[in-house]
Parts: structure tokens; C-alpha cells; sequence
């Protein structure tokens, strides 16, 4: 299992790195990223979806064409600068994902109004398709939207939110393993201790501290990564490993509740995609608040 893990943990972070590396040169329009973000949306989905009940499971077709939509849509003020003559103006990047995550939830009623013919499953088929549409479409969108929040720092803002959380769970699974005795959350995560998210958290602020480092080193000329430095890079930190924690409890309590061990099997060693990045959909808020700050 351990061995499983770190060979796959090693592959995850070289797709990463690969992803914002060779996106660089294509700016703005970043069509790795965008593939991918697509790709783990269909992925994803179909995960979630498989977790509910069958009764209460909206169809996977309109619901995964709904999370795309919301995740594509984040290129659209992209592309009403590059045509700005055929596409109608945005008033401001966030309007595109609200308007389609508003439709596309709208849609779900919709089509149970059509498809409705006695009582008892309608109401939560188009609530998990809105709670799919936020968890996989509205908060994803924080993280794609880094990419573009200060290009002159490259990937580097998007870097962390992807590697502060992803190491603060590794160093969070070997502390855990090494002198984890005391219960974190014995009914969501029975494996989790206390000294293990300790380990975690000052995992995620040494990460933070050495995307700075890299950051300085990369781009002598520009402004820090963080602007107070090294203390800023601790407490930014902080709070990105915390949100990942909860990030993964979220992503727990989904599983736990419908009674599964993990989202699938797709992952070896983690288990399904929604295992691996449950703590960087939580992530990608927090950072993208304080880039914005």
C-alpha cells in the first residue's frame, strides 16, 4: 500500500508540474489545463454519481454536461478578448460561471418536471444534481480562475493550490503513520490522529515557504509571491492546510454517509479521483480569496 502510494503520488505530481509547465507557452488560453480540468470533471462526476442511491441518482448525461459547462465557461472572458466583435461582454469574470451554474440547475428541475410521474424521487434527484454542480462546477472555478489572477507570476499561484494541500497530505499520512495515536475524527476518518494533521499542516507551511523560495529565485524582477514574506507564506499556509483537512472531511462524510470505503477504484493507492482531490477543492477558495486581497 505505502509503496503504491508513493509511486502514484509521484506520478500525480509529475502530470501536475507537466500541466503548468507546458501551459506557459500557450497563455492565455492554457488548453492543458483545460483538457484536464475537463478529463477529472467527466471522472469525477461519474464517481459522485455512483455513490448515491439509485432512486435518487439524476441522470449522469445532464449532469456531467452540466459540470462541464460550469468549469468551460471560466475561458469565456478569455475568448471575448481574443473576438471581441462576435461574443457578448462579460461584466466581470464570476458572471459566466453564476449564470450557467443558474441554468444548469434550473435545467434539472426542468427535466424532472418532465420526467415526473408519482412522488418520492424528484426533489432529490435535482438537489444532488445542484450539489454536484456546485462541489465539481462552482468551487473548482476558484482554482482555474488563479491561472489567469496574476500571469506575471506564471503558475506559481495555481502551484499552490494543488501542492500545499497534496504535500500536507503526505506529510500528514506519514506522521500519522509514525506517531499518530490520539483520534481526529474517528466517525468520518477513523485513521486520522491528531499528530497526523499536526504533521500535515506544517507540511503544507513548509511547501508554502518553498514556493516562495522558487518564486524569488524564478522571478527575481517581479514581486513576492507573498508580500510579507516569509511569515505571510506560514500563515497562508495554515490556512490552505486547513482547508484541505476539511476538504477531505467533506469528501468523507459523502462517503461515509452512502456507505462506501472510497469513491472507486480508479487510483491505486488512493482510491478514486474525488480521493485524490477532495482537499484541493476546498483549497482553491481560500487561495484564490487571498490572491485577491
Amino acid at each position: 500500500m505505502l509503496r503504491t502510494r508513493l509511486w502514484m503520488g509521484t506520478i500525480l505530481a509529475a502530470v501536475t508540474a507537466g500541466v503548468l509547465l507546458g501551459d506557459s507557452p500557450m497563455a492565455p488560453w492554457f488548453p492543458c489545463l483545460f483538457f484536464a480540468i475537463m478529463a477529472l470533471g467527466v471522472v469525477a462526476t461519474k464517481e459522485l454519481l455512483s455513490l448515491l442511491p439509485v432512486a435518487d441518482r439524476p441522470g449522469r448525461l445532464s449532469t456531467t454536461i452540466g459540470v462541464l459547462a460550469v468549469l468551460a465557461v471560466n475561458w469565456y472572458p478569455i475568448a471575448v478578448e481574443r473576438f471581441p466583435q462576435t461574443l457578448p461582454r462579460a461584466t466581470e469574470v464570476w458572471y459566466p460561471v453564476v449564470l450557467v451554474a443558474t441554468f444548469a440547475g434550473g435545467s434539472a428541475f426542468a427535466i424532472e418536471m418532465a420526467k415526473f410521474r408519482k412522488p418520492g424521487h424528484s426533489v432529490p434527484r435535482v438537489a444532488y444534481t445542484i450539489f454536484a454542480i456546485g462541489y465539481l462546477g462552482v468551487l473548482p472555478s476558484f482554482l482555474i480562475k488563479l491561472r489567469w489572477l496574476h500571469p506575471e507570476l506564471g503558475g506559481l499561484t495555481l502551484s499552490l493550490v494543488f501542492f500545499v494541500p497534496k504535500v500536507g497530505d503526505i506529510a500528514a499520512y506519514f506522521t500519522g503513520r509514525a506517531i499518530g495515536r490520539t483520534p481526529f475524527s474517528p466517525w468520518l476518518s477513523p485513521k486520522k490522529t491528531w499528530e497526523g494533521v499536526v504533521g500535515g499542516l506544517t507540511g503544507s507551511m513548509l511547501t508554502a515557504v518553498c514556493i516562495l523560495l522558487i518564486s524569488r529565485y524564478q522571478y527575481p524582477t517581479q514581486r513576492d509571491l507573498f508580500g510579507q514574506g516569509i511569515g505571510e507564506a506560514i500563515l497562508f499556509g495554515l490556512l490552505v492546510g486547513i482547508a484541505a483537512v476539511l476538504g477531505d472531511l467533506a469528501e468523507s462524510l459523502i462517503k461515509r454517509d452512502m456507505l462506501a470505503k472510497d469513491a472507486s477504484n480508479s487510483v491505486p493507492g488512493y482510491g478514486g479521483i474525488l480521493d485524490v482531490i477532495d482537499s484541493v477543492i476546498f483549497a482553491g477558495p481560500v487561495v484564490y480569496i487571498w490572491f485577491c486581497m
